[in-house]
């Protein structure tokens, strides 16, 4: 099981955090424009979850900082990045690719289109079935998916699934048949958004309710409320596979594998521009990083450019390491 802890702080802190984040946003983020142009024009995707997006603020910001980049950010999803990489060979760099939910991936790295550069969630992508730590810390048998099983009434004898449209609502659906959930007395409550699944877990730590369900991570939501997988079995690859199809006849247990988050150049700017692909090789987050900056932006109502300003001011021992020696010194005032 992988516990997700939010370093402690206070609200003061919070706050000045903010106000050096909202100062070095506004005054270094907003004039990069004027930088000298050393490695010429970067595109980067800006992909519409939160911590994609602020991979891409801190990635953003080093390049044109550090290395004298004119980055443009492209709004985008999964699948119309991928594509739009296949199809023009733009843009330059996709900050946070979840390789199992873009088929066409492997193919273009086959082909030697794209490179994978790191692991930019160097967890991975965590997927699962979760409850509170505080019910685990009182209930210590519900950290299996038979104790959840024995003991219904303990986790209020409802599962949170994910609304209608997300792949994971497949896999649950076979994964509660073939555990047998509702017939345990667990009644399957489908949520109609995300919002409403991250609503439901605010609402449960303040009433210290029970709560039982799908979530993953990297969130803000894991950030700000301490949560523990409970233990479903091992991954099965071949039984995986069937529950990720609705037509799945024989669904059986098994963990969710951890996703592959990658950040992926295309193989053009990677012989053109050595020096920024060996500064995005270098670009990772473990979960319980990106839980806290996804927590402090939303805690202070951050905007991303703040937020990434934030993560460079608190992990400086991090990214300094990332960092070749010219840019380390122009970015000397900040690694102080």
């Amino acid at each position: 099981m992988q516990r997700f802890y939010r370093p402690g702080g206070t609200h003061m802190l919070s706050t000045r955090k903010l106000a050096a984040a909202t100062a070095l946003a506004t005054g270094l983020i907003a004039g990069t424009a004027s930088a000298q142009s050393d490695c010429g024009e970067v595109s980067i995707t800006e992909m519409n979850w939160a911590s994609s997006v602020v991979v891409t603020a801190v990635s953003e910001f080093l390049m044109e900082q550090g290395y004298g980049c004119d980055v443009t950010k492209i709004p985008s999803s999964t699948n119309p990045a991928i594509t739009s990489v296949a199809e023009t060979g733009e843009p330059d760099i996709l900050t946070e690719l979840w390789v199992n939910a873009a088929p066409v991936y492997d193919r273009l790295a086959a082909e030697g289109k794209v490179e994978p550069l790191t692991q930019v969630l160097s967890d991975g992508g965590v997927e699962g079935w979760w409850l509170p730590n505080y019910l685990l810390e009182e209930h210590p048998e519900l950290a299996t998916l038979q104790g959840v099983l024995d003991n219904p009434e303990l986790v209020g004898a409802r599962f949170h699934q994910c609304p209608d449209g997300w792949a994971c609502k497949t896999v649950n659906g076979n994964l509660i048949r073939a555990a047998g959930l509702e017939d345990n007395g667990i009644e399957v409550f489908q949520h109609g958004s995300g919002e409403t699944m991250a609503t439901a877990i605010a609402s449960a730590y303040q009433d210290k309710e029970p709560w039982f369900g799908y979530y993953w991570a990297p969130t803000s939501v894991l950030g700000q409320y301490p949560m523990t997988r409970v233990d479903i079995g091992e991954f099965d690859e071949e039984a995986h596979a069937c529950n990720a199809e609705e037509s799945c006849a024989n669904p059986r247990m098994s963990a969710y594998p951890k996703g592959e988050v990658l950040t992926v150049v295309t193989a053009s700017f990677a012989e053109e521009n050595p020096e920024v692909t060996e500064l995005m090789r270098n670009v990772q987050f473990t979960n319980p990083q990106m839980n806290d900056v996804l927590a402090w932006q939303e805690e202070n109502n951050a905007s991303p450019d703040e937020a990434a300003v934030y993560f460079l001011t608190t992990y400086k021992d991090v990214w300094g390491n990332w960092l070749n020696d010219a840019a380390r010194e122009k970015l000397a005032a900040i690694l102080q």
